[in-house]
């Protein structure tokens, strides 16, 4: 018995790429086909129009104005305190008992960031849960001096 040692010839192992070019092109087809497909499924909506009034009442608002150094006023009226009770009570004295009353918070916009927080608190403390901030937009903000 006779054992064959002999060497052979060891070719390099080769990569077939076919397979993952289609893999590749499935994959392309299905991105393709999605992509167009999502374009087509868009619902085209005409809203409805409707010629309604204007509300005839609107909700009573206090304006409560927070100042760049913390001072508040409440509907134009300075408050001589900056502490939450203070504000607490203009806010019930302006608002008659009314809950349905908006609070609309016009800060500075560099007052300090607990006077905003005071001045939310004493609306929660107050019973006027709707609370709104008063903004300008920036053409107008450019416009200032």
């Amino acid at each position: 018995m006779a054992l064959n040692f002999r060497r052979g010839s060891r070719d390099e192992p080769e990569i077939n790429l076919i397979p993952f070019i289609d893999v590749l092109l499935v994959i392309l087809i299905f991105l393709m086909l999605t992509t167009t497909y999502s374009r087509y499924t868009q619902m085209q909506v005409r809203l409805p129009t409707a010629d309604a009034e204007r509300a005839k009442e609107k909700p009573k608002q206090l304006v409560v104005t927070v100042a760049a150094d913390g001072r508040y006023a409440v509907d134009a009226v300075a408050l001589p305190g900056r502490t939450v009770d203070a504000l607490q009570l203009a806010l019930v004295e302006a608002a008659k008992g009314g809950p349905d009353t908006m609070v609309v918070i016009s800060a500075d916009a560099m007052s300090p960031h607990q006077s905003v927080i005071t001045v939310m608190e004493a609306a929660r403390r107050a019973g006027l849960p709707q609370i709104t901030f008063a903004t300008q937009s920036a053409a107008t903000a450019g416009a200032r001096p």
